[in-house]
């Protein structure tokens, strides 16, 4: 007998057995979860304060993230595991120059090189209409989500914007859903034809429609922020896993400053557990999360996992790096032009901002009431959340101003009754505990509010002029055009204000023109703001 014939009749043998024997059980299914969120236009790296680095600094290993050194630590993951998944969590939109100039057509560059799976619509991704965000999903390779709003009556969006997909991973269906803040309309300018739900309700039906499909492992991508995050994964049955934004949420199971561990585990209303994951913002750090499912989609393991720093250990891509040298020319001239000079860094800390009195919100306030006070406006009233970044001590350029303040807003002049400004306050304190980005940031008033009190009898006392407030009495305010027309819960600027003017200077170019008139400047903080 041959040797061929040998081995034909020893593998006809093992076949027979094979199927005498027992099925044996399928293997766990592995899935590298990988993650960003929060990004807004940081294609370059930050700083420790989010905004620009210079190129000194960055030699220096003084930086952090940036596209090219992200798509480094996305290669290097992608390439140890046999099966990773990349997903955004949204507001990829806004932040720098770069989105200023290119509007959505460098992230959609620099997304599809990475090489993402999908992503969902964040707020900022509506920051210029739907016809901006139709330009971005037409120019990515990605699929891009909303599940929580009607988009039929958007031309733009209809039949084009998805609430869920299937992805297949390693032969498995991933069902996805995407979520966007219940209040993007009073964030962002989605327009008049577009309505947005509840997002425990909106899940919950795709949750539905993928089970029903056959799919049972189920990723939300939630640009909600971590509250609605845990909301969801409690009430909603069949989620697995959630990508988290919107509120710039840092979960480690290392880092101190972390508001949670890394996944925050949430037990849902079917006796299942949700993995809720988020990894700050800007591109400071890519989210890794190994999650393991059993035969059934049922999530066996996802203890391995944490957001990885990218600080100067990861070597930059050297093509990304020159790809976005390129991007960055026309933007060099306005970037490198100092207008002042400050003696210390300007806090602008997203959490300070978004609940007391800070140094970069006296300084926008005390700018834009400067620049109107001879038109008869009494206070000014900024929000919080449009105060992108800190200023460090130094030189400071158009660039650094811009980054702090990169929505082109204009200041916006009106007049208001002393009950109107009373209604806006309350507006500004409602939502503390969330970090919303209505958080007033005054000038020409001081106000002291009771977090104690529930939301909207919160305000305790209000001095404008040093004069007590009077409720009748018309007052001259002014702040930006976004808040005017009623942005971030502002509606009483928009319903009730009276001659009103929105297009006033950039917000941007008012500030610089206060820092270099009062250059050096020294950032402080008062009194203007106290609690009960």
């Amino acid at each position: 007998m041959t040797p061929r014939t040998s081995a034909g009749l020893l593998r006809s043998a093992v076949a027979s057995l094979a199927l005498l024997a027992p099925v044996a059980a399928s293997a766990d299914y592995a899935l590298t979860v990988l993650h960003t969120n929060d990004f807004h236009a940081r294609f370059e790296p930050i700083s420790k304060y989010d905004s620009g680095c210079s190129a000194e600094d960055n030699a220096e290993g003084k930086c952090f993230g940036g596209s090219a050194r992200l798509a480094t630590a996305v290669a290097a993951e992608k390439a140890a595991s046999s099966n990773p998944i990349l997903l955004d969590g949204g507001d990829q939109f806004q932040g720098t120059l770069f989105y200023t100039y290119y509007k959505g057509k460098a992230a959609a560059e620099m997304m599809n090189g990475l090489g993402y799976d999908a992503m969902t619509v964040g707020n900022h991704e509506f920051d210029d209409g739907p016809e901006v965000l139709k330009g971005f999903m037409e120019a990515v390779d990605f699929p891009v989500l909303m599940s929580n709003a009607d988009v039929s009556q958007e031309p733009a969006l209809a039949d084009v914007l998805q609430k869920s997909t299937v992805v297949e991973k390693n032969g498995e269906k991933i069902g996805l859903i995407g979520l966007t803040p219940q209040d993007t309309a009073e964030l962002a300018s989605p327009g008049k034809n577009i309505t947005f739900g509840d997002p425990v309700e909106a899940v919950r039906a795709e949750v539905e429609k993928l089970t029903a499909e056959g799919v049972n492992k189920i990723i939300v991508l939630s640009h909600s922020g971590y509250g609605v995050d845990q909301r969801v994964a409690a009430q909603v049955a069949g989620v697995d896993i959630i990508v988290g934004g919107h509120t710039n949420t840092l979960l480690s199971n290392t880092n101190e400053k972390a508001e949670g561990p890394y996944p925050t585990w949430i037990d849902g209303p079917d006796g299942g557990r949700t993995a809720i994951l988020s990894a700050y913002a800007y591109g400071k750090y890519l989210g890794k999360l190994e999650a393991v499912f059993d035969d059934e989609g049922k999530l066996t393991d996802a203890t391995q996992g944490e957001p990885v720093l990218m600080d100067a250990s990861i070597a930059e891509d050297m093509q990304v790096k020159g790809r976005i040298e390129e991007l960055a020319e026309p933007l060099q001239q306005i970037r490198e032009k100092v207008v002042a000079q400050t003696e210390q860094p300007i806090g602008g800390d997203r959490a300070v901002c978004r609940s007391e009195v800070c140094e970069m919100g006296v300084l926008v306030a005390d700018a834009m009431l400067d620049r109107v006070k001879d038109q008869g406006v009494d206070v000014a009233i900024a929000n919080g959340g449009g105060l992108r970044a800190s200023i460090d001590a130094g030189e400071v350029t158009m660039g650094e101003v811009l980054t702090v303040l990169p929505f082109q807003n204009t200041l916006a002049t009106f007049q208001l009754t002393g009950a109107g400004i009373v209604e806006a306050l309350e507006n500004g304190v409602s939502q503390v505990e969330e970090g919303a980005g209505r958080f007033p940031q005054i000038s020409g008033m001081r106000f002291v509010w009771d977090p104690a009190q529930p939301a909207g009898s919160r305000i305790v006392s209000v001095e404008i002029g040093g004069e007590a407030l009077d409720p009748a009495k018309t007052y001259g305010v002014v702040s930006n055009n976004y808040m005017r027309s009623g942005g971030d819960g502002y509606a009483v600027f928009a319903e009730k204000g009276e001659n009103a003017y929105d297009y006033g200077p950039d917000l941007a170019d008012v500030v610089a023109e206060y820092l270099a008139a009062n250059a050096p400047y020294t950032p402080h903080v008062d009194d203007r703001i106290s609690k009960k």
